[in-house]
């Protein structure tokens, strides 16, 4: 089914819509574009809409009847005509919009984007306790956040948390070390000027690593949207807890692959669904039962008890600290209380982090996920597995593709990309990108998943067709010998220097007043870097492969001319006379240097080491976003 375009929705409207897709995204995990079955009662709940349960199951039988497809999904538009059924249906007068506190679930007025009628967002309970608990846990001995920790998850601390920014650049660094430099966070006689800067570095940050951040500014933020607070520090956190969970730094993850698999078969999967090959390969050990979700899967605990029984004894936990684990639980027949009784013996692992026995019960698969991602940061279980490394060479991620990864996450592009070149070889992702280079795209020649076991690479070697076409002849990209085929066979090489040029034109986009992106050479934005940097400074470079960029001075001057007072200069290490600057002075300043670009309002997805090693693409980046902002500031 084609994508559908929410303009042409008649029967509902706009702002039902788009609480709708709200709804959808938050279930949608992994943002494959489908929620699965099992996963309508949740939906509806994340939706604030009242039906009951029986009705939620005569609903699935009646949708899998007619699924052509086969595969137990459902779409956004699918889940949009269920809506559309349901309201029609003599028993629409059960299906209700939540107006107040139920269920865990508090609704609160606001005004949508799109129209000036009020509208109501939803926020989870449970999901406000559990963050508030854990970023108390995490940031606990962190001397700036004191004033704010410990918050109370009872009330509503974790939206006011916000405000200073802070606790927001904090969490960053603890999901994503060194991501921030500290020293250019304001902790001292705070201001609303310098709160604002707080959170204008925290939203740039967060864009760099992959957080989607479009529809977010400073002034939401310090606001304290529930919705939006919530759904920024879900994506921080989860950006932390999935980030080790990749075969290239857990080489004990090799022990999941199954008979007949290949490692490239295990490497194509997300970090959803790894954790969940993860926990049946305990299970599997065991001699119990499988589980398919984090949802329904788990509401009995049984999976959990044996799951933390297996890790604990592959971990030797038993003799490490003399924990093993009790089992006796097992024999609770009230499911809340036997949930209980698990996660006291996850607490003894110190895993007790994301759910309450209620959220195991109801099933909340967004809190469970969490849940088993940190018992598997925590105890993996998997250190003893011997990897034959002549039979599994696996390449880390280089720099360049987690930037450009990073990049496209927080485009909020779907899927999210958790493998630059396999979860681009459909060539949906590419087309996504397009459009927002502003390349018109024909939704009618687009190929939309499932994509079937017979005939389903064509239609994807279709889609990458498509996009070569429209990259070399309406984008007019240098695409010589790039063609649909590299892209579907995820070529690192032709891959790269596609999506090189579409993250170049998202970049120099930002340069409007000086017209069309593709047309804005590196010339222009040299010379209006040291055109610049006259006003006040001595410094020049002479390209963007200058090695005095290594030292990160010209940007730190560049900065210091279009955003006077920001720069700190008892933090920048300078050359003394006859001497050059070391590797550890140069990193120094490199990590100031690009905080604070992020910190002034430029989105700079460029890090440290492209700067000390002189990377000339994202040091062409880096001083495209300094002079789009400062083309903004001085027509302000």
């Amino acid at each position: 089914m084609d994508t559908m375009d929410l303009d042409h929705v008649t029967q509902i409207s706009r702002e039902d819509l788009e609480e709708l897709k709200e709804a959808f995204d938050k279930i949608d995990i992994d943002k494959s574009g489908f929620v699965s079955d099992f996963e309508l009662q949740e939906l509806f709940r994340e939706a604030s809409f009242q039906i009951p349960g029986y009705q939620v199951r005569e609903l699935v039988e009646t949708f899998m009847a007619g699924d052509t497809n086969k595969d137990e999904k459902i779409s956004f538009e699918e889940f949009v005509s269920i809506y559309q059924e349901l309201k029609s249906r003599k028993f629409s007068e059960t299906f209700k919009k939540v107006i107040s506190r139920r269920d865990g679930i508090r609704s609160f007025g606001g005004t949508s984007g799109i129209s000036s009628e009020g509208t109501q967002h939803s926020y989870s309970d449970e999901e406000k306790v559990a963050f508030a608990k854990w970023i108390n846990k995490a940031l606990s001995k962190d001397p700036d956040c004191q004033h704010l920790l410990p918050m109370n998850p009872d009330n509503e601390s974790l939206f006011t948390s916000v405000r200073d920014g802070i606790l927001l650049c904090k969490m960053i660094n603890q999901s994503q070390p060194d991501t921030i430099d500290e020293r250019v966070i304001n902790t001292k006689k705070l201001t609303t000027f310098t709160m604002t800067e707080n959170l204008v570095l925290a939203l740039n940050s967060a864009s760099a690593i992959g957080c989607r951040v479009v529809n977010l500014d400073a002034h939401n933020l310090m606001a304290g949207k529930p919705h939006l607070v919530l759904g920024l520090y879900w994506q921080i956190i989860k950006v932390g807890l999935f980030a080790d969970i990749e075969i290239s730094k857990n080489e004990g993850l090799i022990a999941l692959l199954r008979d007949g698999e290949t490692l490239e078969d295990l490497m194509s999967l997300s970090p959803e669904e790894l954790l969940l090959r993860w926990v049946n390969y305990h299970l599997t050990n065991a001699g119990t039962q499988t589980i398919n979700n984090f949802s329904d899967d788990i509401k009995d605990s049984r999976a959990y008890f044996y799951l933390l029984d297996q890790v604990a004894s592959q971990e030797g936990l038993e003799f490490k600290r003399g924990i093993t684990i009790d089992m006796n639980g097992l024999n609770e027949r009230n499911l809340e209380q036997r949930a209980e009784l698990m996660l006291r013996q996850a607490a003894r692992m110190d895993c007790r982090q994301f759910v309450s026995p209620q959220d195991v019960t109801s099933g909340n698969s967004k809190l469970n996920l969490a849940f088993v991602a940190n018992l598997f940061n925590m105890h993996s279980g998997l250190q003893g597995n011997k990897v034959n490394k002549s039979d599994a060479h696996i390449e880390p991620e280089t720099r360049e593709e987690k930037t450009f990864r990073n990049w496209m996450n927080s485009l909020g592009v779907s899927p999210h990309v958790n493998h630059l070149y396999r979860d681009l070889c459909d060539g949906l992702v590419i087309l996504q990108l397009l459009e927002e280079v502003k390349v018109p795209v024909n939704r009618k020649r687009v190929n939309n998943p499932p994509f079937s076991s017979r005939g389903g690479n064509m239609k994807k070697l279709e889609n990458c067709n498509y996009a070569v076409e429209l990259g070399r002849d309406v984008a007019h990209f240098s695409l010589v010998g790039v063609g649909g085929q590299n892209l579907n066979e995820g070529s690192t090489i032709h891959t790269l220097a596609l999506v090189w040029q579409l993250m170049r034109r998202y970049t120099v986009m930002v340069l409007s007043d000086l017209g069309d992106g593709e047309k804005i050479g590196d010339m222009i934005i040299l010379n209006w870097v040291n055109t610049t940097l006259k006003q006040k400074k001595e410094s020049q470079i002479s390209s963007f492969k200058d090695n005095q960029i290594s030292t990160s001075l010209p940007v730190i001057d560049l900065i210091d001319v279009i955003a006077p007072g920001t720069v700190r200069w008892e933090m920048v290490k300078k050359p003394l006379k006859g001497k050059k600057l070391d590797n550890d002075e140069k990193v120094n300043n490199a990590k100031y240097a690009i905080s604070l670009a992020r910190k002034i309002g430029a989105r700079v997805y460029a890090l440290p080491d492209d700067l000390v090693e002189v990377n000339p693409k994202m040091v062409m980046t880096l001083f495209a976003c300094l002079m789009g902002h400062g083309l903004k500031k001085a027509k302000q």
